[in-house]
């Protein structure tokens, strides 16, 4: 056996949309970008959706028309990708690291003990596809008079209460990397129902050009573009949008199978006493862009010693989610969160992708029962 983490689920489709598009002679961001945005908009139930070249480039024109300038604090958890507090201080802003609960996302009070007169914005962050309490934090957020800001890199297909993520703010931002559910090799997408903010995002992400090149060419008249205001070169190409459109019309699929292998692993492991597998609440609906297994005290191994044992049966594996108050880049904030903390030293995340054979599934359960049943 030689499992990866994850594997993109790629196909001739992808590559006959990215030759076609090559051929086509317009391959920077235009039409297939447009038809990419419409979909993706159409899909989660936004109004818009503005493509652009990354998660940390969306999360960061994200904090840009939401006003968080330097000065402002926006509170996040540590417990995610470095990007997410990286994109906060993109900004001249400083990211408040609060705690995370037992499901992986931000804990509503942690976050109420965090706000200050300098709080502009509460970055929420849907971990592992798993959806936050979206509905407790707008709450929160309109007490406060600040913006919600999710973070939903690994969250595109899953639903809460009833409504796909992407729905239910004015600011989320998915990632389309290839560890993502979905991959345009890399990418990102921002999708809103406020149009002030989708008018000022289109034009940032292109150096904020009072005229697309797209409209420029199309039209009939000569036209001269003005610069408004300091902009971004953060655009998608029409390659990668090709691409994206065929991934869209897979992504169903792609859901159901990924949530098959996590019933398959849940009903497989949950004998094992010394584990805590990921769980859906009532109204939440993941869409299992990882799969995590969190150790107890009791486990009769550690976390690094389990992930060298699976490598040498050709599993592949990684750490919990990465703390970002225990990076280097963030150290000097000195700040101890126990929860988090905890997870990320005593959890592993194993593979799961919509390709993985039922055989090989089964041989991850029976290798990890070897090792934790004792």
């Amino acid at each position: 056996m030689n499992i990866p983490i994850a594997k993109p689920f790629l196909g001739k489709e992808e590559a006959d949309a990215a030759h076609k598009t090559i051929l086509s002679g317009w391959v920077t961001q235009g039409p297939k970008v447009a038809e990419f945005e419409e979909n993706f908009a159409e899909y989660v139930g936004s109004k818009y959706a503005i493509a652009v070249s990354n998660c940390t480039t969306a999360l960061h024109l994200s904090l840009i028309v939401a006003g968080v300038s330097e000065g402002d604090e926006v509170i996040c958890p540590s417990m995610s990708y470095i990007a997410s507090a990286n994109s906060i201080t993109y900004v001249g802003a400083t990211p408040i690291f609060a705690e995370v609960n037992q499901d992986y996302n931000l804990d509503i009070e942690s976050v109420k003990s965090k706000i200050s007169s300098k709080t502009k914005a509460i970055l929420i962050v849907h971990q592992m596809g798993m959806p936050a309490d979206i509905d407790s934090f707008k709450r929160l957020s309109q007490k406060h008079n600040i913006q919600i800001i999710e973070d939903a890199a690994c969250a595109i297909g899953s639903e809460y209460k009833g409504q796909m993520i992407g729905s239910h703010s004015d600011l989320v931002c998915f990632s389309f990397h290839p560890r993502k559910v979905i991959t345009t090799g890399d990418g990102g997408m921002i999708s809103t129902s406020n149009k002030k903010f989708k008018d000022r995002l289109k034009r940032l992400r292109k150096h904020a050009m009072s005229v697309s090149d797209y409209e420029r060419h199309n039209s009939k008249e000569i036209l001269f573009e003005d610069h408004l205001e300091i902009g971004y070169n953060y655009r998608m190409t029409d390659i990668q949008a090709s691409v994206g459109i065929e991934q869209l019309k897979k992504l169903d699929f792609i859901l159901n199978r990924r949530r098959e292998i996590a019933k398959i692993y849940i009903d497989g492991l949950k004998e094992i006493s010394c584990i805590i597998l990921p769980k859906d609440k009532n109204g939440f609906k993941t869409n299992y862009q990882s799969f995590s297994i969190f150790l107890k005290k009791s486990s009769p191994i550690k976390r690094n010693e389990l992930m060298k044992i699976l490598s040498s049966k050709g599993i592949a594996s990684r750490r919990g989610i990465m703390n970002a108050h225990l990076e280097t880049a963030y150290k000097q904030k000195k700040i101890k969160l126990p929860v988090s903390e905890n997870y990320y030293k005593n959890s592993i995340i194993i593979p799961l992708y919509s390709s993985l054979k039922n055989d090989q599934i089964y041989y991850i359960i029976n290798e990890i029962k070897k090792l934790l049943i004792t």
